[in-house]
């Protein structure tokens, strides 16, 4: 079987940035499972293995454009302290939910200089151009269950 829309694929996957540093694996954890079409993943790997089926393997250099997005500088602010509902020290590289333009999002603390937080709404990989290292292990059709709820069940998936 092929990978194409409503497929359920699962993948072994090493992902490293241009020096060759791992930045995220599934070695010692069990497979990636996702619904093929319904972006759970990055549209670069996506296309990458789009046509392929179990057992290859799949060498996938993708660019920021077709990964997370190229950087953005007017997502980077600074914040009074204040405006933080934490009675806790804030420190480089805690994460925060916060509302944005298109909803809720995820901003991480890039610095704080006396009462002023350095925030950064950008994703952390986004400028990054990613190589994937990925073995397909499995592609079979989605059941009705998995695509009414966007996502994949069972181990390496979601469970409900």
């Amino acid at each position: 079987m092929h990978i194409a829309n409503h497929k359920v694929v699962s993948i072994d996957y090493t992902l490293t940035d241009g020096q060759g540093t791992v930045i995220d694996s599934s070695n010692g954890r069990e497979p990636l499972l996702y619904i093929h079409g319904a972006g759970n993943i990055i549209p670069g790997l996506e296309a990458a293995l789009e046509g392929k089926k179990a057992g290859e393997q799949v060498k996938a250099v993708i660019a920021p454009e077709q990964a997370y997005g190229v950087r953005d500088e007017s997502r980077v602010q600074q914040l009074s302290r204040d405006v933080f509902d934490t009675d806790e020290e804030i420190s480089v590289g805690m994460r925060f939910h916060a509302m944005g333009e298109n909803g809720p999002q995820v901003v991480t603390v890039t610095g704080v200089e006396g009462d002023d937080v350095i925030i950064d709404a950008n994703h952390p990989l986004a400028g990054m151009t990613l190589h994937f290292d990925v073995t397909i292990t499995e592609v079979r059709d989605a059941s009705e269950d998995e695509l009414s709820h966007g996502h994949a069940h069972g181990p390496g998936g979601h469970d409900h």
